[in-house]
């Protein structure tokens, strides 16, 4: 019987971890690097132990260290959750040989599908080995782990070289193992999952399939259980195939088989042995709880003869700390506020008041919702990310909204190609026109009370906001019954909430300030000074730094004075466990470089200078 349980690691996922313990009656365990000290998994555990660093390779990433937390702690089991150490067979075997329970498949079960090139040779499926012309497009991939880590699309055969040696980077960065594999890339697919559960009494569940095809750079951004639209053959044959991979490598615990859906026809991709991030939707529809189940199957026992049966329909959107505007980069910094309203399930690895640091992944947060149908479920959901309130880093709040409600999916008619071909419409600025007045009448009345009408005209009031990259000025004045502004009526203003009359509809403003940021409901605004500092520009041509990260590599032979091709790659950096390309802007010659490899910059670090050919 497990009484305690160490979870190897971090934010969302060990807060998940943590919840269905507590509710089995389970004591918890967190390890936590030096940069995650007051973060969220660190607080709510029972007990944590430091794992003394702060990047991934010399805190999650050391399966020594974890062990010796464990034993320190007094765990009897150690749960991997996702991403890290979660597929490392020898991890596994560490677990196993220091006494402790691997809540997991066998470390030989790891070991067997670990490695995507292995997993499709076990399937009957060979990766490519040497890549022609005819072969394009291909798909770079990291034969370790997932997320999007070490993945990259090469549709020219000049690029191959420099994209596997950009994948094996980031994938040994991400999960210790710099192997990679490359097979054909399939443009309209559709990433269709099936979810198993197998005991140590030779019972193999598949829980239904889920769509994941929304994808961006590789990584899910929205999932849903069952997948629409597939046939009852096609459905059973997805079953078969992943009973199938769980069997053939003596599988127990939760693992997801993946594979790529074209037409009536369903290629492997591979198999995650492991829990997948997407695992909630599962949940809600099956009505289980796949960690609980998890900790039953590492104590022994069976499970039901058959699966529960399916209700409804649920989805996942993944909230991101990331901003559009910026070739969304991640952003880090403080997250003042994160509420959803009720009836939605919401994962989070913050509380209000965290910070949201360079090291690790964006994700700030997994909304799900589930009802009776697949048309409900999505309002729902789409509804709830509208309302939230989100105080903070800049995040993709609005591409999950409008993704929700694009006619491309809400009629089930999506592929893994959604986003090339909709990404520019759906993350068109469509600010709030009236937001920047709203967030001047609450900063006005928050700062010191609003003044007495007078009988001689006032002059108007201006404040100066930056809104979805534009800037916009505001005038009003105050009359006898208040503000008024031109063109809209002000029927209430205090500190936190306004109410605006425009055309004879009324507008309620929830509005809320930190530091220069405002945000007025959904839209947010940085308040602007009222003389701007004319010596805060740059020159044309100056490459900033968009997220704090580390300078890992500079083109080979550039210097001051190189010329440069608008879109050359010029220098990468590293920041949350991925590399990030900085491009020229404009043809022309390199003025400056202001970095070497190496170097740690801050978000607005000038990085170089690219002077334009005339």
């Amino acid at each position: 019987m497990i009484t305690s349980v160490l979870v190897a690691n971090r934010g969302e996922i060990a807060c998940r971890v943590f919840r269905t313990c507590r509710e089995l009656g389970i004591r918890t365990v967190a390890v936590h690097s030096d940069a995650d000290a007051r973060a969220l998994h660190a607080r709510v555990a029972d007990t944590s132990v430091r794992l003394p660093g702060e990047t991934p390779a010399d805190t999650y990433l050391r399966g020594d260290l974890i062990v010796k937390a464990a034993l320190a702690a007094g765990a009897d089991a150690v749960h991997p959750g996702y991403g890290f150490l979660s597929e490392n067979a020898a991890f596994a075997r560490a677990v196993r040989d220091a006494g402790l329970i691997w809540i997991g498949p066998p470390p030989e079960a790891i070991e067997a599908m670990a490695s995507k090139t292995r997993a499709k040779q076990l399937m009957g499926v060979e990766p490519l080995t040497e890549v022609t012309e005819d072969d394009l497009p291909v798909l770079v991939k990291a034969a370790a782990g997932g997320g999007g880590r070490g993945m990259r699309v090469v549709r020219h055969l000049a690029d191959l070289d420099a994209e596997l040696a950009a994948a094996r980077a980031e994938a040994a960065g991400a999960f210790g193992d710099g192997e990679v594999l490359v097979e054909p890339y399939l443009e309209n697919g559709r990433h269709v999952e099936v979810q198993i559960l197998a005991d140590t009494h030779g019972t193999v569940h598949a829980l239904g399939t889920r769509d994941c095809s929304l994808q961006r750079r590789h990584q899910k951004v929205v999932e849903e259980a069952p997948a629409p639209g597939l046939t009852d053959g096609l459905r059973r044959e997805l079953a078969g195939l992943a009973v199938r991979a769980a069997r053939a490598v003596d599988y127990t615990g939760a693992g997801t088989v993946e594979f790529l859906v074209a037409g009536e026809r369903a290629h492997f991709l591979e198999m995650n042995t492991r829990l997948q991030v997407e695992h909630p939707v599962t949940e809600a529809v099956f009505g289980i709880d796949l960690v609980a189940e998890q900790i039953r199957i590492a104590e022994g026992r069976p499970l039901a003869p058959e699966p529960p049966p399916a209700r409804g329909h649920a989805v996942e959107a993944r909230l991101y700390a990331e901003d559009p505007a910026r070739d969304w980069s991640p952003q880090t910094g403080r997250l003042h506020r994160l509420a959803v309203p009720q009836g939605v399930r919401l994962d989070t690895g913050y509380t209000d008041g965290d910070d949201i640091g360079v090291h690790y992944d964006p994700m700030i947060a997994k909304v799900v919702a589930h009802a009776p149908t697949r048309p409900e479920a999505l309002r729902r959901l789409g509804s709830a990310l509208e309302r939230a309130v989100i105080h903070g880093p800049v995040t993709n709040r609005d591409l999950l909204v409008r993704s929700l409600r694009h006619p491309e999916f809400t009629a089930a008619r999506m592929d893994t190609g959604f986003y090339d071909r909709h990404l520019a419409a759906l993350t068109e600025p469509d600010p709030d026109p009236h937001a920047p007045l709203a967030a001047a009448l609450a900063d006005a009345h928050g700062r010191s009370r609003f003044g007495g009408w007078r009988n001689v005209p006032s002059r108007p009031q201006t404040k100066r906001y930056l809104m979805a990259g534009e800037e916009h000025e505001v005038r009003y004045r105050y009359g006898r019954r208040g503000p008024e502004a031109d063109g809209v009526r002000v029927v209430h203003a205090d500190a936190h909430r306004v109410v605006l009359d425009v055309d004879g509809v009324q507008r309620t403003y929830e509005v809320a300030r930190h530091g220069d940021q405002v945000y007025v409901g959904a839209t947010t605004l940085t308040a602007l000074p009222r003389f701007p500092d004319p010596t805060a520009r740059h020159a044309p041509g100056s490459l900033l730094a968009p997220m704090p990260g580390t300078v890992v590599r500079v083109a080979d032979g550039l210097t001051a004075g190189t010329p440069v091709k608008a879109g050359e790659s010029l220098l990468w950096l590293e920041a949350m466990k991925m590399q990030h390309k900085i491009t020229a802007p404009v043809t022309g010659t390199l003025a400056a470089l202001h970095v070497a490899p190496g170097q740690q910059v801050e978000p607005g670090a000038l990085l170089a200078v690219v002077e334009e050919t005339p």
